[in-house]
This record gives C-alpha cells, sequence and structure tokens, in this order.
C-alpha cells in the first residue's frame, strides 16, 4: 500500500492541485495524509488577533475538514501557520514541522506547491519540503512532487509551471474533486475566476490533452528513484 503525504500552505490548495488524484488513490487502496501548514484566511483582516478573524479561521478548517470528509481522506493536520506571513516565520521550525510528519508517517511520495506560485507562502513551502525531504533522514521519500494551484501557478508568468507527470482522471474523479471545493464557501466562484467549475474542468482538459486523455491533474516530478 502506497503512502502518500501532500502538504497545503492552506486549506483549499490541497484540493485544487491534487483533489482528481486524491479521490483516484483513495479508490486504489493508497493512504493519503494531508498537512495544511497554514490557516488561510486571516490575511484578509487588518487584525489577526479580532473576533472576526479567529471566526474566519475556524470556518476555513471546517470547511476543509468537509472537504477532505468528500475526498475520502480522515488523516490530516492543520497547523495553523499565519496566512500570508510565512515569512515572518524561521523557516527551520516550518522544516521541523515537516521533518516530524515525515519520520512519523514515512511517505513513499509527496506531493507539495510549485517553487514559481505568485503566492509567497506556497513557494515558502516548496523550500521547506526540499530541505525536509532531502534524502538523508530516517525515511527516505521516493517521490516528490510539485503540483498546480489554479490563481496561483499560472499567474506567475515570468516563471511557469512546467508539468512532466500526469495522472489520468475519470468524470467521477473531477465530479468528486468539484464536490469537496465547493465546501469551501466563498474561495470558489464564477467564471472566468480559475476556480470556478468550468476552470477546473478546462485546466483538467488541457491537461488531458497534453497526455492523449480526457481529464488529467499535472505534475512535476522533482525527484524520484525506485
Amino acid at each position: 500500500m502506497e503512502k502518500i503525504l501532500i502538504v497545503a500552505a492552506h486549506p483549499d490548495d490541497e484540493t485544487l492541485g491534487c483533489g482528481g488524484v486524491i479521490s483516484k488513490y483513495i479508490s486504489e487502496g493508497s493512504k493519503i495524509k494531508i498537512l495544511v501548514l497554514g490557516e488561510g484566511s486571516t490575511c484578509r483582516y487588518e487584525d489577526i488577533d479580532s473576533k472576526q478573524a479567529k471566526l474566519a479561521l475556524e470556518e476555513r478548517n471546517y470547511n476543509a475538514m468537509l472537504a477532505l470528509q468528500e475526498l475520502g481522506i480522515d488523516d490530516f493536520d492543520f497547523v495553523n501557520l499565519p496566512c500570508g506571513r510565512f515569512d515572518q516565520v524561521p523557516i527551520l521550525n516550518i522544516n521541523k514541522i515537516l521533518e516530524r510528519v515525515i519520520r512519523e508517517f514515512k511517505p513513499d511520495t509527496i506531493f507539495t506547491h510549485s517553487e514559481h506560485d505568485s503566492n509567497n507562502d506556497h513557494r515558502i513551502v516548496f523550500r521547506s519540503t526540499i530541505m525536509a525531504a532531502r534524502p538523508c533522514g530516517e525515511h527516505i521519500v521516493s517521490r516528490l512532487f510539485s503540483y498546480e494551484v489554479p490563481s496561483s501557478s499560472e499567474w506567475s508568468y515570468s516563471d511557469v509551471f512546467r508539468p512532466n507527470y500526469f495522472v489520468a482522471l475519470t468524470e467521477k474523479h473531477l465530479g468528486t474533486k468539484w464536490s469537496a471545493l465547493e465546501q469551501y464557501k466563498g474561495e470558489m466562484r464564477e467564471f472566468p475566476f480559475p476556480r470556478s467549475w468550468t476552470g477546473i474542468k478546462t485546466l483538467a482538459r488541457q491537461r488531458g490533452m497534453q497526455s492523449g486523455v480526457i481529464y488529467a491533474e499535472a505534475f512535476l516530478l522533482i525527484r524520484g528513484f525506485e
């Protein structure tokens, strides 16, 4: 049984980037753990300690649990680092969180953010994952992938996401992904916003065309060995 760790900066990143793969791999018997490092809401408030900001954080985490339930996930951790402020957290602290999860969960495969995303929290998570998963610890990860997040990956115009690994999806996998995304109230919007049903389906078709199938999710294989 393959063990897969998906590392996300904020709640909804895991589903935007890997929702179809999660649905597919869960149905095939893989064991998947989700690690969400940040809380994804308080950056929208001037006072991150205000009652409104704290309520938004709680609501986002609750919505995340509903989304993961739709995907069939029951193993997850929410660390709640401050949204939009990962650069104010010593990266060593983030590394230690990742190292502990890798040591305890012992994943065969890790999916993490792209180093080129327009969101700075995403880029920091990529750097931290690379450091935490270096092949010299107690457990060596066999495969390390980056995933794309609509509304972040495609908005980094100078260095764009260039996938080299594709996973074919069915209509059912894509539908499950969207059912999970719908749990994130207020985060999904109408087309042409990328986080819309049309946007998600269009991207899946584009990645499918690149790889010769109808629908696919795309990834960048950073490191792999057998």
